[in-house]
């Protein structure tokens, strides 16, 4: 397959010098990334390299050096210890990331979402303005859970928006998004939310190699009524029919902020003796997604695979592991925008599906203030990649791609 970063020519002027600020949580991520950038920028030739609008066009590292500092009450200050003014500046933060700790009156303290966003309010207070222009990086939406009201009810996630916003920042970039529609409390600003289709199908084409991809033998699968759109594209792009479970909940009770679910209602075709892909945005504790498949497997459905763009497993990995042993599941496939406990990655079940290059791409063509459709939109890449993987019955080769 050829390297996507042959065919993409951008001779456009830089809207300012690159800088990247990832915070704490997203640091490997960011080094990532940052690899990618040095590499295309150091092989990539412009005829105006010399000239002050392409200045600190290529660098040894595009992250800038910031930091948090905490007292001992807890709180905190960020510090900026380079220049930002004129930056194209991009920051990047992993609001889940729960393994981060600080001391707090002597005590260990988890960092919180809360915490994270606050995190990301300081470094923006921090640039004073002096930016050129200010990106977020947010795979995991704030308080994307809490993005309509019923009842008297907090409006979190429009909230954390518009104080974004109003801070100065100019684009805001997401992945997945729960509720596209929250870019409603901001719309006068730049609001993305990324799908990674391509790299869930690339997971899995690249990891099993005995799939055959028709109607007759496979099957894309919503969990509930809100990921329906997420499995339409898929089966559309794929050639694939496609089902959709309804939660029947419990309306007289709230467990854990929420309505407990009674059961779960299928809607579609029979599913027996096919593959299905079930997809959704996010496996929390993963109770949901796992009666999903325990009950397409009582329907005699042959494998199960699992695609979520957040893995947060917030109850551990043991239901996980006893529904592989039990052959309820095949493979899982979750992105690594947020934090992977390591134990996670070597399950035998497990597919990562790494988006480093992926946002590398798209801070590289926001910098050259240059369209990000073609990356939005993954169905050439995703046609490509199931024809080749028909052609070659299965055998990909390992290179790398977006």
């Amino acid at each position: 397959m050829p390297r996507r970063e042959e065919k993409r020519n951008l001779e456009t002027i830089p809207v300012g010098s690159l800088r990247m600020i990832p915070l704490q949580g997203f640091m490997d991520m960011g080094h990532k990334i940052d690899q990618y950038l040095v590499k295309w920028r150091t092989e990539r030739e412009h005829e105006h390299h010399s000239s002050l609008a392409f200045k600190g066009y290529q660098r040894d590292s595009y992250i800038l050096n910031a930091k948090i500092s905490r007292f001992g009450t807890g709180e905190a200050k960020a510090v900026i210890e380079e220049s930002v003014r004129g930056t194209d500046l991009y920051l990047l933060i992993d609001i889940s990331n729960y393994s981060l700790t600080y001391s707090l009156c002597g005590h260990t303290n988890r960092m919180s979402p809360d915490d994270h966003f606050q995190d990301l309010k300081r470094i923006i207070a921090a640039v004073g303005g002096k930016a050129r222009r200010i990106t977020v990086i947010m795979p995991f939406l704030y308080e994307s859970r809490q993005h309509k009201r019923s009842g008297r009810e907090s409006l979190d996630c429009a909230i954390a928006l518009q104080e974004l916003v109003r801070m100065g920042v100019d684009n805001i970039i997401t992945f997945d998004a729960h509720d596209a529609r929250v870019q409603n409390s901001i719309p006068l600003s730049s609001f993305e939310t990324v799908r990674p289709a391509y790299q869930f199908v690339k997971g899995l084409l690249y990891n099993v190699s005995d799939l055959t991809i028709d109607s007759a033998h496979m099957l894309v699968v919503s969990p509930d009524e809100g990921g329906m759109e997420r499995a339409v594209y898929l089966a559309n792009v794929l050639g694939l029919d496609m089902g959709m479970f309804y939660k029947r909940r419990d309306y007289t009770r709230v467990v854990n902020g929420q309505n407990p679910i009674i059961s779960h209602e299928f809607l579609g075709t029979s599913v027996e003796g096919k593959d299905i892909l079930v997809v959704d945005d996010m496996i929390s504790s993963g109770q949901s997604m796992l009666d999903v498949a325990r009950q397409l497997k009582k329907r005699n459905a042959k494998r199960i695979f699992i695609a979520s763009t957040f893995g947060l497993f917030t109850a551990g990995l043991a239901p996980f592991d006893e529904a592989y042993k039990e052959g309820i599941i095949d493979k899982v496939l979750t992105t690594n925008l947020v934090y992977q406990m390591p134990e996670l990655l070597e399950r035998e079940y497990y597919i990562n599906c790494d988006l480093s290059k992926y946002i590398a791409y798209i801070i590289d063509t926001l910098n050259h203030d240059s369209s990000i459709s073609d990356l939005l939109n993954p169905n050439d890449r995703i046609q490509t990649l199931v024809r080749e993987y028909i052609e070659k019955d299965g055998k990909l080769d390992r290179e790398e791609s977006i």
